[in-house]
């Protein structure tokens, strides 16, 4: 087979395995003596538990054991870092958000667990719960993500006050829920004072760091193993609460445990996307350039736990303006704690600004796509500093041609498609991209083959075929040659696989790796030695880090028909222009920029965590009642990838492009669905009841 080369769409390796399902999650392991665990949550949002009754639950078939705060093994939950989440761990009787472990049933079969876990009888002294965002208990958060929390450049309020045009206005996103086909599961082992686990998560490496502190051992007495997940889009970045209950329970049975959480659960203690109240404030002068942007935000948090939904990066990082201010204020209810959902902070962020970028558009009688023209920044408008590469200008000429935007008739509820209204709206794209410290083992064998190990996961984004095409492409081997091994914390450290950095991040150690091998080959006059060439690479991040502005780039293009008698709402058409620096597989990028236009269209016409204000319960925890689209509800998006040359960002040359589709996606059909109706919704989802009161 000839050499392909990095970039070409090649078929994942693991994609005929997976489909035969010969591939083994989490939940499909099974092991010698093992148990079955399931937790029991609570069914109050605020009180204390006033009783438990587990005797029907231990008189159940199969049932042997029930831990509670009385007899749970005593751990310790607190934070190891800031960024972990406190943990429930029945340490105590307290209840602070509906589904909150309060018990963990372990039996022979895990519907033996279940049966039993439905026996369990909990009386509590429950309290009145904090659910209104509005009247909840503020505070403003020291930091966002090692940023001030509240920051200005210029005069953003006195400009505002100046500016010949203003859009000031108020825009809602509400709580989501992580939903991956995969929902969270754990398999505890241990071995005298040696824990092994199987975990479903985007870290091996942060579980064995957390689970070592709560069990107070050594990390190097922990083995996790996580190699294939399917799907986390942030919810299985850090360790939550089941996971050291596994442990816990394998620990008070002295056997294997598996614990798997059921889709209600995932609405309980493993994170969400927080609501978000956000006002914007654009003042322009006459010809649409930007004299001021204020973004203020406002979102929850739990009682004892604090999560910063990071939306202003947005409005910070995309436009040209002299004056600007931002600030985040959070307020605390009965919740769970919210965590990193894909894109967090920008995903929400860009519905606000991108609408009232629209809105001022419309204000200044002038197209959308060139006010955003009119306001291009050319460095990184915070900081200062130059982007490793910005082909923003391309991503919107190509998306505008090839969507036929020049034909657009501006006036709202001007087209009509039978008796359909039809229109058009469009938002730009933008999310930072990072990279950490990354640590790889390859080794040439004596006869060409390649293996190379890393302690990253492979959530299913392609890993070990994009980064097989890399080694293949430096060492001029046929990529069949190259092996990827992936997964535990047996292999070199590797970071979390979340914040669009993966690729970067491990892409650009496998780089080094293999030409490290290539040197080394070289200087042996091109013979591999009967031993074999075996290396240890690591790399971290350098100065491009203090010197460029790291940042993805896109243009989302959205075509809707809406019903102008019942509200329902079909997009109709979809095209998004993105660049990522360099892409290492046609196939695998076009994935990852399909599945956030598809969440984007999802956040804005579908996703919506409901809660019962007087109880603090959530009234549609399954997939019957909160709604994601199908695949009738989503066009054949038409996604254009813009290949950059970036030798700056980093070794590999590549920028995160997991996230930055869902970036602004959710806004460019909302302002489709305003020039389809002259009706602006500002709070999300946008729902027909609210395109016909």
């Amino acid at each position: 087979m000839s050499q392909p080369l990095v970039g070409k769409p090649l078929d994942r390796v693991d994609g005929p395995a997976k489909v035969t399902g010969a591939i083994n999650y989490t939940a499909d392991n099974a092991f010698p003596n093992m148990l079955h665990a399931v937790i029991v949550p609570a069914t109050v949002a605020r009180g204390r538990i006033r009783s438990i009754d587990e005797s029907r639950a231990r008189a159940a078939a199969g049932v042997v054991e029930v831990m509670t705060h009385r007899n749970a093994p005593r751990v310790n939950p607190d934070k190891t870092d800031p960024s972990d989440s406190l943990l429930f761990l029945l340490q105590n009787d307290a209840v602070e958000f509906d589904r909150q472990p309060v018990a963990v049933v372990i039996a022979r079969t895990f519907e033996q667990a279940t049966y039993a876990a439905d026996l369990v009888k909990v009386d509590y002294d429950s309290l009145a719960p904090a659910m209104d965002l509005e009247t909840a208990a503020v505070f403003v958060p020291k930091e966002i993500n090692g940023q001030p929390a509240t920051r200005e450049r210029g005069s953003a309020q006195a400009a505002f006050a100046a500016a010949p045009v203003r859009v000031q206005e108020t825009y809602r996103t509400p709580t989501e829920h992580h939903n991956p086909m995969e929902t969270h599961a754990t398999i505890a082992e241990w071995d005298g004072s040696r824990l092994s686990l199987h975990d479903a998560t985007q870290w091996a490496f942060g579980v064995r760091h957390r689970i070592a502190a709560i069990f107070g051992i050594d990390p190097n007495d922990i083995r996790v193993a996580s190699p294939f997940i399917g799907g986390a889009f942030g919810c299985k970045g850090q360790v939550w609460s089941h996971v050291p209950l596994a442990a816990m329970a394998a620990k008070l049975v002295s056997r294997p445990v598996k614990l798997v959480l059921t889709r209600p659960q995932m609405f309980g203690w493993v994170g969400h996307r927080p609501q978000t109240v956000q006002v914007v404030s654009l003042g322009a002068d006459r010809s649409g350039r930007l004299l001021s942007v204020t973004h203020n935000v406002q979102s929850e948090t739990s009682v004892s736990d604090e999560f910063v939904e990071p939306c202003a990066v947005f409005s910070r990082d995309l436009y040209a303006t002299p004056n600007y201010a931002m600030s985040a204020e959070l307020r605390r209810l009965n919740i769970s704690k919210p965590t990193y959902q894909r894109g967090p902070g920008e995903s929400t962020g860009s519905f606000a600004v991108e609408s009232a970028m629209d809105e001022l558009a419309y204000a200044l009688k002038l197209d959308p796509l060139e006010l955003r023209l009119r306001n291009y920044s050319e460095n990184n408008p915070d900081s200062g500093k130059p982007y490793t590469s910005k082909n923003l200008r391309e991503c919107y000429a190509r998306a505008a041609e090839r969507f036929g935007w020049a034909a657009r008739n501006p006036v709202v509820r001007s087209t009509r498609r039978g008796r359909m209204l039809v229109g058009s709206g469009m938002a730009s794209a933008s999310r930072a991209t990072h990279r950490s410290a990354a640590s790889a083992r390859i080794r040439m064998s004596a006869d060409g083959s390649v293996t190379i190990a890393c302690g990253t996961v492979e959530q299913g984004t392609g890993s070990s075929t994009v980064y097989g095409q890399l080694a293949s492409e430096i060492l001029e081997i046929p990529f069949e040659r190259v092996t990827f091994e992936f997964g535990n914390t047996d292999l070199p450290d590797a970071p979390i696989a979340a914040g669009s950095q993966t690729a970067g991040s491990v892409g650009s150690v496998v780089v080094v790796a293999a030409n490290q091998v290539r040197e080394r080959l070289a200087s042996l006059g091109g013979r591999v030695p009967a031993e074999g060439i075996d290396l240890h690479v690591s790399d971290e991040p350098g100065p491009e880090v203090e010197q460029y502005a790291q940042q993805s780039f896109g243009a989302h293009f959205a075509e809707v028909e809406v019903d102008p008698d019942l509200g329902m709402v079909s997009v109709t058409r979809f095209v998004g222009a993105y660049e990522g620096g360099r892409i290492l597989n046609e196939k695998t990028a076009r994935s990852q920029f399909l599945g956030g236009i598809v969440w984007g269209i999802s956040m804005a016409l579908f996703e919506d965590t409901r809660y019962d204000v007087r109880t603090g319960r959530i009234m549609n925890a399954t997939l019957s009642d909160y709604l994601v689209p199908t695949n009738a509800d989503i066009p054949d998006p038409d996604i254009i990838i813009i290949e950059e040359d970036d030798p700056h960002v980093n070794p590999a040359h590549v920028k995160g492009i997991g996230e930055v589709g869902i970036c602004g996606s959710a806004a460019a059909v909302a302002n489709a669905i305003y020039h389809a109706t002259g009706i602006r919704v500002r709070d999300l989802p946008i729902t027909p009841d609210k395109l016909i009161g």
